[in-house]
């Protein structure tokens, strides 16, 4: 599918656009593809998927009661019933949700290839040694965003769904949450997970085209650790323990990148000077 992309040298700009849209087309083919598999696999995306942070014996509610319990501390993750419904009030509502479930699962599924799409756009404007020394970039990509995944489906959704399930003003007010309300909760946190920890990456190109340095990651370290903890309080129930472990991770992955930035910044250097070199023995 789509024409034989010309040499880089002889491209013009209408002619990376025009590359751009097949990789762009392909993409969406590939997250439609496997949408369509996830709208067929409905009781498994839905009835164990998406409502099991729903259930009390899902797997995360078993560590933390485990865990609060043997520290001697009452965290309420021991429910024998979550004290919430689950209900959908409009005649399409359900349809709708089934369709959009589909669809990011669907995105989920097909990132690999998504990125696979975005690195064979962007790959022929590096050098030979640039395109060896990332051949990984896939393979890290897709690593590092279904990690976060896993991190939101199985940290950030069920702690929001056990702190605002139980959540309430007045014992007048039932909690009956609509579907497309929960579903909501659910994809925000796992896709958010997801893309947050694609920060090294972000990090690493950032480095490369001159935006960041190490210097400058490790000189707003500590607002850093403050925009942390403030989209840890954003995305996580008000509690401490829960932004701590949401923050935890993220810190990490900042640490990690400011190493990866230290280390391309240095081939930068060096291969800077290595230039300079060629220029004096001219």
């Amino acid at each position: 599918m789509g024409k034989v992309s010309k040499p880089e040298e002889e491209m013009s700009f209408l002619d990376h656009l025009e590359d751009l849209r097949w990789h762009l087309i392909r993409s969406t083919l590939a997250v439609l593809i496997a949408a369509t598999l996830a709208f067929i696999a409905k009781g498994f995306i839905f009835d164990v998927l998406l409502f099991g942070p729903s259930q009390t014996d899902f797997w995360t509610y078993d560590i933390l009661c485990k865990i609060t319990t043997w520290f001697g501390v009452d965290g309420g993750f021991c429910n024998n019933v979550m004290p919430f419904g689950i209900q959908s009030r409009t005649m399409g509502g359900q349809f709708s949700a089934h369709i959009w479930v589909a669809i990011t699962a669907g995105f989920v599924i097909a990132f690999p290839y998504v990125i696979y799409e975005f690195w064979k756009f962007v790959a022929p404007a590096m050098k030979d040694n640039e395109r060896k020394n990332a051949r990984g970039f896939i393979f890290i990509s897709s690593l590092l965003f279904f990690t976060g995944v896993l991190f939101g489906y199985y940290v950030i959704t069920p702690l929001s769904i056990n702190f605002l399930g139980k959540y309430q003003v007045s014992e007048v007010v039932l909690n009956e949450f609509d579907l497309d309300s929960y579903i909501s909760l659910v994809r925000a946190s796992v896709i958010a997970s997801g893309l947050i920890f694609e920060l090294p990456i972000v990090i690493f190109f950032l480095t490369k085209v001159g935006v960041l340095t190490p210097d400058f990651l490790r000189k707003y370290r500590k607002y850093a650790l403050i925009g942390v903890l403030v989209l840890s309080a954003i995305i996580t129930p008000p509690d401490i323990v829960s932004q701590i472990i949401v923050a935890i991770p993220v810190l990490i992955l900042y640490e990690i990148s400011i190493v990866i930035s230290k280390i391309v910044y240095k081939r930068l250097l060096r291969e800077e000077q290595e230039n300079k070199n060629k220029l004096a023995r001219k």
